[in-house]
């Protein structure tokens, strides 16, 4: 009887120890590109046991009740190995939601998922960042923290309440000592840990969601309504693909998607309207692009549409690590969307970093307010009178083709502004046609080797 017992508290341990070891298996998606694209990780979780929060004890209108639910399944999804956590139908009301490895949050059809406005409910701080530079601030609405095997999916909705956050989206005076504090803080290197940045003054919005040194992520089929800040927010992560979403946010810095210093990532069949560029790719500002040594890279863009939207695809200004190998094709901006360029290039004299092997083709636009693609290499905004250039560091800009591209009607074609110390190089525009231009359709400085 003991030899027994004995026995099948081994096989019981074996147990408890593989579903605490197992993880959701991955497929491999293959992507052709203009460049060697790897192979993308994607989380199947077909397999996956369905876990619906009402059994958790979720509610409608309680937003305590649904905050500790969710928590909770989550919990649940990843103790088992793998699960998903299912919001049915209806309207509900929540905090934060932090997700762990090996967790699909679906939302099925008809499901609303309500971020509360309140700031208290993104409490306590978390490692994360602002435009560019890393601090502990207040919880992003979604958010993953080295996770891997991750996915939010279904037909339903996220949306955020934005009562307070609109009125964050003011820059008085405090506001802007405390990014000036924050961008000090980031230029002494001073621990990640010490920038706690959650205070009275510094109203630092947070992303609606954003994967932090995560991987194998996917975010397929939802709206998403409203954006205190960014919208979708790949941060140091691998293995991204974004794919059939609805985005609406007409806010302040309200982009649609910004991976910054991540890599291996598809954005496809998704409509952007935004109050910002649709996407903007990104790799830390200044002294946290050149720590974290970490470029964006093999980013593939592909059959989206854009309602609004300052750019189709903006690359900068933070882009400190670096950003190559992106593609963008298929894509169409419709007529009447408030767009400047459908590419625009953007950095200054802090920056370094690098832009290179940036391909742009097959696109259709209506009416665009300045151009098919912008250079600039002195965007600075509201830093160029906040805080001095301590350490002069250009971006090489090199290798841009753009292909096979037709607009209504353009400011110009290129603007192509380069440093006088740092020519622009390489850049090719080949079959661009556009019914018409108002000013000159080439205003270029400092550009070496144009091929039209």
């Amino acid at each position: 009887m003991k030899q027994r017992f004995v026995v099948i508290l081994f096989f019981s341990s074996l147990l408890i120890a593989f579903i605490t070891w197992a993880e959701v298996p991955t497929t491999q998606l293959k992507i052709k590109a203009h460049f060697a694209m790897p192979d993308i990780l994607v989380p199947d979780f077909s397999k996956s046991k369905k876990l619906l929060i009402t059994d958790f004890g979720a509610a409608q209108g309680d937003k305590v009740k649904n905050s500790q639910a969710i928590a909770q399944a989550i919990t649940q999804a990843n103790k088992m190995g793998g699960g998903i956590v299912v919001v049915p139908e209806g309207e509900w009301l929540t905090g934060k939601i932090h997700l762990k490895s090996n967790v699909n949050l679906h939302l099925n059809k008809g499901a609303v998922l309500l971020f509360s406005e309140n700031p208290e409910d993104y409490l306590p701080a978390v490692h994360s960042t602002w435009e560019g530079l890393e601090c502990y601030n207040y919880s992003p609405l979604i958010y993953a923290y080295e996770c891997k095997n991750i996915a939010i999916t279904g037909e339903g909705e996220l949306k955020a309440k934005l009562d307070v956050w609109k009125a964050w989206y003011a820059r008085p005076k405090p506001h802007m000592e405390s990014i000036k504090r924050l961008y000090n803080l980031a230029g002494a290197y001073t621990p990640v840990k010490e920038r706690q940045m959650v205070n009275d003054t510094a109203h630092l919005r947070p992303q609606f969601i954003q994967f932090n040194r995560s991987e194998n992520i996917l975010l397929e089929g939802v709206t998403i309504t409203n954006s205190p800040f960014w919208t979708i927010h790949p941060y140091l992560s691998k293995n991204v693909v974004i794919r059939k979403l609805k985005v609406y946010a007409h806010g302040h810095n309200n982009d649609g998607v910004d991976p910054e210093m991540s890599q291996n990532v598809l954005i496809e069949d998704c409509i952007f309207d935004q109050g910002d560029d649709a996407i903007a790719i990104k790799s830390g500002r200044n002294p946290e692009g050149w720590r974290l040594k970490t470029p964006s890279k093999n980013i593939v863009i592909r059959d989206c549409i854009v309602k609004n939207g300052h750019q189709l695809v903006a690359i900068g200004s933070e882009l400190s690590g670096g950003v190559e190998n992106v593609d963008i094709s298929n894509c169409t901006v419709v007529d009447g969307a408030k767009l400047n360029h459908l590419l625009f290039i953007k950095t200054n004299e802090r920056m370094g970093g690098y832009v290179k092997n940036i391909y742009a083709s097959n696109l259709t636009a209506g009416k665009i307010d300045l151009g098919v693609l912008g250079i600039e290499t002195d965007v600075l905004y509201q830093w160029r009178t906040l805080v001095p250039t301590t350490i002069r560091k250009l971006t090489p800009i090199s290798d841009i083709y753009l292909s096979d591209i037709v607009a209504k009607d353009v400011q110009f074609v290129s603007r192509i502004l380069g440093q006088k110390d740092l020519p622009v190089k390489n850049v090719s525009m080949k079959n661009i046609k556009t019914n018409t231009v108002q000013d000159k359709k080439e205003i270029h400085e400092n550009v070496l080797n144009f091929q039209n």
